[in-house]
Formats: structure tokens, sequence, C-alpha cells
């Protein structure tokens, strides 16, 4: 379901190039559904990748500070991937609320704010910290501490899954020695 200016981009790009993408999803490696192309003249193999089985609880945080945590009530819609609806100011977007039993939303940059993807924590609701931002990309835990948490955010968001480009990298032709 891609729009037809993203399928021109598409023809531009691979013409520009000379080699065509492949389309993986990161829900193959990671508890994160995050549809993309990407163009390599390695000779990649998708066949065989399923979907895993991870889901955004296997990559949740036991304790988490209490600032991550929003006082604001929500309305509850069931367990289905958007569970609830956040009383806050917002475009609707900014009020989903996942459930822990899916796979997360594909991460963007964020910079703070209500930005950031929220979960339901038991009954609470609550933004993803950047160590989950990180899981979900496959980085290693805490790969970005250091930096502000909103830089946090809007650098992983911004970023590949790595366990994607690793997949792609692992089809590298070896050298005869």
């Amino acid at each position: 379901c891609f729009s037809s200016i993203s399928l021109l981009n598409s023809y531009k790009i691979s013409s520009i190039l000379g080699t065509f993408p492949i389309f993986i999803d990161s829900n193959c490696f990671s508890a994160q559904d995050r549809p993309r192309f990407y163009w390599t003249n390695i000779p990649v193999s998708v066949m065989g990748l399923r979907e895993s089985d991870l889901k955004l609880k296997d990559i949740m945080q036991k304790y988490v500070p209490e600032k991550y945590f929003y006082k604001c009530g929500f309305d509850y819609l069931g367990d289905k991937k958007v569970c609830a609806t956040l009383h806050i100011n917002g475009h609707d977007i900014l009020k989903r609320v996942h459930s822990p039993n899916y796979k997360c939303h594909t991460l963007t940059c964020c910079r703070g704010g209500n930005l950031q993807k929220k979960v339901l924590d038991g009954n609470r609701v609550r933004k993803l910290t950047p160590l989950e931002y990180e899981r979900l990309q496959t980085l290693p835990d805490n790969y970005t501490y250091g930096i502000s948490d909103s830089q946090r955010y809007n650098s992983v968001g911004n970023g590949w899954t790595v366990d994607v480009i690793a997949h792609i990298f692992s089809f590298i032709p070896k050298e005869d020695k």
C-alpha cells in the first residue's frame, strides 16, 4: 500500500542506483512492524523470512521510572494492537496506546512531548523508554546512553534495524584466499 509518489520515487532511486530494492519488514527480527525497501547490490535472499514471535512485552523493561507514565485517563478499546486512546490534546496518532501483546508500529524520530510510542503497562499508560526504542531497533541496550532522552528517541527512530542490516551483510560473498 505505497502511494504512487513513493512508487515513482522508488523507480527514480532504482534507475539512479542501477538496482532494484528488496523488501524486508523488521518484524522478522524484532517486536516492531517496520516495512522498508533496501537498495543493495548484495545478492540478498528474503526467502524463508517469517515474522518473529517477539512482541512488545518481550522487550519492555520491568522497572520503569515514574517520569515515563501518564497521569491522565484513557479509554480501553480491547485487546488489539492499539488497545487504548489516551486523553491528551493532539492528533489521533499521538493518543494511540499499544498493547504489549502485539508488535509495535513503526518507530519514527521524535524529540519528546507526546510523540513517543505509548504502551499499556499493567493498568497504566506510559511512553516507551529510550532503552525500549533501542531494543525495537535491535541495538544493544543503552547504545545511545549519554545523550538526552529526546536525542535518543530521535536518533533511534531515524536509524535502521540492526538485525536487518546484519541479514543483508550476511550475503556478502566471501573472497577465495
